[in-house]
């Protein structure tokens, strides 16, 4: 049996940290990894915005004024850590209420891509909610560090949707690029998907190309182990696959995302985005 992997999971007190916990436990208690909670606080909220004290002030009232700032800054970093480790006390109490154990917390002040960076080097997978601290008052928009976060990390990322729900049957999203091919040999080889349902989508026409890429894909999954079904559908990628999953009730999307350079970006970046944005069941993203 190999070694437990990490499973690093970001919560930010948002109405979705229940949720990405949920999915998190899921996750664990299937591939027997380890999970690291890890809370950001982004250090750039902490700082008083830089202040023009020149002009008519003088010079006692300069010194009084930034003596102030700087006092603002240190409560406003206290308060933030005390948050922080709030929630992330909440957040392992659910998953140990969940029956995981091996939890760890870990509190950073920085920029959630240079987090990413140190983190993900030992880690399995990122789990993260689609939306976050605004996510009752931008409901069309996806959570800013969701975005970043999925476009730096070569790990695959797990987006949670709001509610958890059983999952029990999976379309993988395949294009036959090389981030599609990622996804789909890592459904074959891992215990996450140990006895779920399969199924492969191809978006496009119903030629002898793509009927050799859903062979492949079909054939990949099926020597892990995985009952699989496939087909090849016309459309518009986002739209199509949105809804193949809401009428054949799919419980989750896997596909090949963010591309590494920027004309891919430009062409599949968009429709991650509006796939994450439109599909009400949790995505998981490979690069």
């Amino acid at each position: 049996m190999a070694d437990p992997q990490q499973l690093v999971v970001f919560v930010d007190g948002s109405v979705y940290s229940p949720s990405v916990c949920d999915h998190a436990a899921w996750i664990a208690e299937r591939t027997g990894d380890t999970v690291e909670l890890v809370h950001v606080i982004d250090r750039r909220k902490l700082a008083s915005p830089p202040s023009d004290l020149s002009g008519t002030i003088a010079l006692g009232a300069r010194t009084a004024l930034l003596e102030e700032l700087a006092d603002l800054d240190e409560r406003r970093s206290r308060l933030a850590q005390v948050h922080g480790r709030a929630i992330l006390d909440d957040a392992k109490a659910l998953l140990e209420k969940a029956g995981i154990e091996n939890v760890t917390t870990k509190l950073r002040i920085e920029d959630v891509v240079e987090a990413v960076t140190e983190i993900e080097e030992n880690a399995d997978m990122l789990v993260i909610g689609k939306r976050g601290e605004a996510a009752d008052f931008a409901t069309l928009h996806l959570g800013s560090n969701l975005e970043r976060i999925a476009r730096h990390s070569d790990r695959p990322v797990f987006v949670a949707s709001r509610a958890f729900k059983p999952i029990n049957r999976v379309l993988l999203a395949y294009d036959g690029g090389r981030s599609a091919m990622k996804a789909a040999d890592h459904m074959a080889r891992s215990r996450l998907f140990e006895g779920l349902e399969c199924h492969v989508l191809i978006i496009g026409s119903d030629n002898a190309e793509n009927q050799q890429r859903l062979a492949d894909a079909k054939a990949l999954l099926e020597a892990g182990g995985h009952k699989t079904t496939g087909e090849i559908m016309p459309g518009v990628a986002e739209k199509t696959i949105g809804r193949v999953v809401e009428e054949q009730e799919f419980d989750m999307v896997v596909m090949g995302a963010y591309g590494h350079s920027r004309i891919r970006n430009m062409l599949i970046g968009s429709t991650t985005s509006e796939m994450i944005r439109s599909c009400l069941v949790p995505i998981m993203l490979f690069r």
